[in-house]
Formats: structure tokens, sequence, C-alpha cells
């Protein structure tokens, strides 16, 4: 499933749906194309990055279906040069829809600054595989904390 070399995965590697369906997520990111990223989602999903309030979701209610994640993407995810993935671990219990994984994410930005965010994102999926909700645990102020000038 994973199509990029910005993905290091050091977790498990079974073709748990909602494990294989943040793989094609991190891909399509890492690669910067949103038409490719809404595909993993479900029409209805809703994406809360990070959970609560922040700079991207004053009012913590997250981001609702492709609309609301398009915007996100505008954003939290366009203005980025790259993207690095690091997935330590991942938990999917087989014969659920759910799995939890474990890393950190280098963001670096067109003038080489950048920044790394630990954190812990959490995929549910539908009968088709697709994201239906996807909640990422993090700081802002340890990932601001982080920022690297170039």
């Amino acid at each position: 499933m994973i199509t990029s070399d910005a993905i290091v995965w050091n977790a498990p590697n079974d073709p748990h749906p909602a494990r294989a369906a943040s793989q094609r997520s991190y891909s399509a990111v890492a690669k910067g194309d949103l038409a490719e990223w809404l595909t993993v989602y479900a029409e209805d999903a809703v994406l809360e990055d990070p959970v609560g309030p922040s700079m991207f979701d004053p009012e913590g209610a997250g981001h609702h279906g492709h609309a609301g994640i398009s915007a996100f993407w505008e954003k939290a995810i366009a203005p980025i040069g790259t993207f690095e993935f690091q997935i330590d671990d991942s938990f999917a219990n087989p014969g659920s829809n759910t799995c939890a994984n474990i890393g950190r994410i280098k963001t670096s930005f067109p003038d080489g600054s950048h920044t790394t965010t630990d954190l812990i994102m959490v995929y549910v999926v539908d009968d088709e595989g697709r994201v239906k909700s996807m909640k990422a645990f993090w700081e802002p102020e340890r990932t601001m904390a982080s920022f690297t000038s170039a």
C-alpha cells in the first residue's frame, strides 16, 4: 500500500482495511495529490487534525465531508513543501474497522525550515475501506517548539 519514499513504516503491515487506508492517505499527502487523497475519504467523513480547537479549526468541530476536508488541505497541507512520515507502531484488531498509528511527521516548508510533529492518528473506515473518521492527536505548541529555520 505504501507508494511513497516519504513514508517509513516500522509497524505491523498486514492488510487491515483501516491500516491500508491510512497508508493510502499518507501516500497521497506525500505526493501532494488532493484528488487522490479525497478518494481515501468517504463523502461524509469527518477529519479532526488536531483534535480540538486549533489554528486549522478554531471551533474544534472537525472538517466535514469532501468540501471541509478540501478546505483543510488548502490551509494545512498545500503550503508545505514536503512531508516525511515515520510510523513506529500501528494497532488494529482483526475484524475491526479502526486502527491507531503512532509516529511523527516532519513538515518542510518551501524555504527549507521545518517542524516535527509527534502524534497518534486514529482511522475508522466504512465497509468499502474509505475513511469515515480520522482523529489526529498532537499538540500544536509542541510542534511549533520544534521549528527549525533554514
